[in-house]
């Protein structure tokens, strides 16, 4: 319901001040006019000054307006509008995405189509950043070294105009998890607790960066952070001793990524595809569902600009009547 609120009421205390000024402060002498003095005085002040007096007892309720209005002003008015519903921040999400030279290889299938890994991770992953509504979302980028490229935030779209704009080898050749995982628990530590995720992917294993992975999920553990590991690459066929084709993983250290996740909490999963990459991030959006959570919201409009104007034009008013009229005339 839209109600009138006064944010600072203490302001109408001011009130009674011009009435204390009045009577506390002497008033002030006038200067000695010439004067004629003439028989008849008390009879020509009973039918002139009193009707004129009485005529001009206007300009002191008008002044006591004024200064009714000028009051309100000063205690801020506010119109509160109706009670929105907002979402709460379920998640604070971050995702780590890996962009050293082998996240090139084209072994990622769609629709018989071959695509390179970073390309896949960026058409799957941005449908996801797009279904996160109400959490906040960050972007960790990593090579050599890891670089945060978006803070948490709300504003979903641009984390995944961020994600497109990501190029293979901007980070460098080599991955450096551990220091990625670092990043992240240096980002999501002033979060609440219960709330902290960390999605990592990577197509390899650990060749750069000065924090060993291992190190770096057992901080993430400590620091209430729950990380989901997702290992990235197609199927590599090996030809083995009896002439049999093998299926392989390309560098990719499957055990070390298990641990991490293991360590935290967390899940591995493989994605050898489009279709299993689609498929693990249906799986995080149970493990992590968003937050079906809302609060109030009141839309507050500032309202003191039409007292705070009524007074000026008040004022404007009388002191426009003063240079017409006279001084007014002491209605006491």
């Amino acid at each position: 319901m839209n109600e009138l609120h006064f944010a600072w009421p203490w302001a109408f205390a001011l009130l009674p001040l011009p009435l204390l000024v009045a009577r506390l402060l002497p008033r002030a002498r006038g200067g000695r006019l010439a004067a004629l003095r003439i028989p008849f005085y008390a009879e020509l002040q009973r039918q002139l000054v009193l009707p004129e007096t009485r005529r001009r007892r206007w300009p002191v309720w008008l002044a006591a307006l004024g200064w009714l209005l000028l009051v309100a002003s000063a205690a801020r008015p506010q119109w509160i509008g109706e009670p929105l519903q907002l979402p709460v921040s379920g998640r604070d999400l971050m995702m780590a995405v890996d962009l050293s030279g082998s996240m090139r290889e084209r072994d990622m299938r769609i629709q018989n189509r071959l695509m390179d890994r970073l390309t896949a991770v960026k058409v799957v992953a941005g449908e996801f950043i797009e279904r996160r509504k109400g959490d906040r979302v960050g972007l960790i980028l990593f090579g050599d070294r890891a670089y945060l490229q978006a803070p948490l935030t709300f504003d979903r779209k641009t984390v995944h105009k961020l994600l497109n704009e990501a190029v293979i080898g901007l980070a460098g050749e080599k991955t450096a998890i551990g220091d990625a995982i670092g990043l992240a628990v240096k980002r999501l530590r002033d979060s609440p607790q219960s709330n902290r995720v960390l999605i990592l992917l990577t197509d390899g294993e650990n060749t750069a960066g000065s924090v060993d992975p291992l190190k770096a999920a057992d901080l993430a553990a400590q620091e209430h952070i729950r990380v989901y590991t997702i290992g990235i690459g197609g199927q590599r066929m090996v030809r083995g001793v009896l002439g049999l084709s093998v299926l392989g993983a390309s560098g990719l250290d499957e055990d070390s990524l298990r641990a991490i996740a293991s360590k935290t909490g967390g899940h591995y999963f493989r994605a050898r595809d489009l279709k299993d990459l689609s498929g693990i991030y249906a799986e995080l959006d149970k493990l992590e569902p968003t937050s079906q959570q809302e609060k109030t919201y009141r839309q507050v409009a500032e309202r003191f600009r039409w007292p705070l104007g009524g007074a000026l034009a008040i004022s404007v008013f009388l002191v426009l009547g003063m240079n017409r009229f006279g001084r007014y005339t002491d209605a006491s």
